[in-house]
């Protein structure tokens, strides 16, 4: 009597779905720890270079958020107090001592001084302060965006290179799939987890360059309006020393 069994079909794609290593291959086991440290050392070399790189961008963004958020801070409350010291001055005599050698109110010494053989041409005078009050804003605004600029450059590029991390690392676990003959997502799991890290880091990265660097523009914007009401201040005070016809030449 001949006995023949039967094994059902949903049994039989089973068996066949089961990933080499558990068929007696020499696969890679599937690793059951996934955690960020797991995933980075597992990673292939590009992907690490990638995530490395991102991870350095985002120390040099919060680096310069912390330098330049206290210098522009610092800056803004002398600027502020520049200002109201300014305005509140009768004629460039009345200038506190410390406020007189300030690099603004030495412009218009400066300029006074350059100009002392041609005091009697007002207008003259009045032209070349104002050319010089607009170069040392113009100079002040340069000095203020050195650091800024590479926030932008982090959030513009790191989004990018993050992506070039996944695209790598996603490309690596198809060539996995094909060299190991089978479709089980365990398989290839490890692989696209720690592609898709690197374009979490990218995002991290890029999130608060792009958040600092918006905030720096209108802080550098609103300095940039003090310092313009600080130098209208000085040349009303000219004006007015220029009209008594006794402007002070002496910075100190």
């Amino acid at each position: 009597m001949k006995v023949s069994f039967r094994v059902p079909l949903f049994l039989a794609g089973a068996a066949l779905s089961q990933p080499a290593f558990a068929q007696g291959g020499g696969a890679r086991p599937v690793p059951t720890n996934l955690s960020v440290g797991e995933m980075f050392l597992g990673a292939d070399w590009v992907v690490k270079l990638v995530m490395i790189g991102l991870l350095v961008a985002s120390i040099a963004t919060w680096t310069v958020f912390v330098a330049k958020h206290r210098e522009l801070r610092q800056a803004r409350a002398a600027a502020e107090e520049a200002r109201d010291q300014l305005a509140a001055a009768r004629t460039l005599a009345d200038l506190p001592a410390g406020l007189r050698t300030s690099p603004l109110v030495r412009q218009a010494f400066e300029e006074i001084e350059h100009s002392a053989d041609a005091l009697g041409d007002r207008d003259g005078i009045k032209e070349r302060l104002v050319s010089r009050l607009d170069r040392f804003e113009a100079e002040l605004a340069r000095r203020m965006t050195r650091g800024v600029t590479i926030l932008a450059t982090i959030g513009a590029i790191a989004p990018f290179v993050g992506l070039f991390g996944t695209v790598w690392g996603i490309m690596n676990s198809f060539i996995g799939i094909a060299e190991e003959q089978t479709t089980n997502l365990a398989v290839v799991a490890p692989g696209i987890a720690e592609a898709l890290l690197a374009t979490a880091l990218g995002l991290v990265a890029a999130i608060p360059a792009v958040v600092f660097y918006n905030h720096f523009a209108r802080a550098i914007a609103a300095h940039r309006a003090v310092v313009a009401d600080s130098a209208a201040a000085l040349l009303r005070l000219v004006s007015r020393d220029l009209s008594r016809g006794r402007l002070s030449r002496e910075p100190a």
